[in-house]
């Protein structure tokens, strides 16, 4: 069992420290918002810690997931950060959907005070977060890597190394460019058996078991054909992860024609008042 602090307690991170408490593992959080934290101890044990810097003291992992590059830098290397707590051997882990540039940025900050830094996106949304069936996705070096996998178990159904500092997230990128495209695609299909008078959900269990099948169609179909979008992933975080993926794009000279596009159908969404609504909700930009 591993001693280990968590930074930042949203719809993800309280039920991943949840997971490693459950474990076995010693936990100390940390949250911008105190009460969470404390809500967070009340609900699992544990204790919590005024500052990034004070839940980092003594631990062997440090894991944060936080919003995006800004907050991370604000829980890590600025005053009372992460950072000037953590002690020399020990890793710091961020499950951030973030850049790849501040990966490597904090990795070699971590490298040159003496611990480790892996980051560690993640997929499989709060559900995959509450039932502790996440996919993480890894970059950083090989034997830091392998202290921390073994903990990350606690959460992961899946966890690889893709490479060094920043492979984790562009992996994610990757992730997020498919999701995309996917959902385009599902909404339009059932936009158009609609249209056609067709039996959505009789025709989703048949398309279903060929070709077009899909965690997305199997988990979001019959919800995206009644227009229920309450739950998952909200389209302004989604916003952000794209915006990420057409920043680095635009770097390393990927063609994303489609991404690009359904970002913008997301910028619609969010026109429509669909901010926290499920990604699924492309569909009701169709059905206007």
């Amino acid at each position: 069992m591993a001693k280990v602090a968590f930074l930042g307690l949203g719809v993800m991170g309280y039920p991943m420290a949840g997971h490693l408490k459950a474990k076995g593992h010693d936990v100390t959080v940390y949250n911008r918002n105190p009460s969470k934290a404390q809500a967070w101890v009340a609900q699992h044990g544990g204790v919590s810690s005024p500052t990034p810097a004070d839940a980092a003291k003594g631990q062997e992992i440090v894991f944060c997931c936080v919003g995006n590059d800004d907050d991370l830098r604000a829980v890590t290397t600025a005053e009372n950060g992460a950072f000037s707590g953590m002690e020399k051997g020990a890793v710091f882990v961020d499950h951030t959907t973030a850049s790849a540039n501040v990966a490597r940025e904090l990795e070699a900050a971590a490298k040159a005070a003496g611990f480790g830094f892996i980051d560690a996106p993640v997929s499989g949304g709060q559900a995959g977060a509450e039932n502790g069936v996440l996919t993480v996705m890894c970059g950083g070096e090989a034997g830091t890597y392998a202290k921390v996998e073994p903990v990350i178990a606690s959460f992961a159904r899946m966890c690889k190394l893709m490479g060094p500092a920043g492979s984790g997230q562009l992996t994610k990128m990757v992730n997020q460019i498919c999701i995309a495209g996917t959902v385009q695609g599902l909404s339009e299909g059932i936009h158009f058996a609609k249209r056609s008078g067709l039996d959505v959900e009789a025709m989703l269990e048949v398309i279903s078991k060929g070709a077009a099948g899909s965690w997305q169609m199997d988990n979001r179909g019959k919800t995206m054909n009644i227009g229920k979008f309450d739950y998952g992933f909200a389209v302004d975080w989604m916003r952000k992860d794209l915006g990420i993926v057409l920043d680095e794009a635009r770097r390393n000279g990927a063609q994303l024609p489609v991404t690009a596009l359904v970002d913008q159908f997301y910028a619609e969404v969010q026109k429509l008042g669909g901010q926290r609504w499920d990604t699924s909700s492309l569909i009701a930009r169709l059905e206007e």
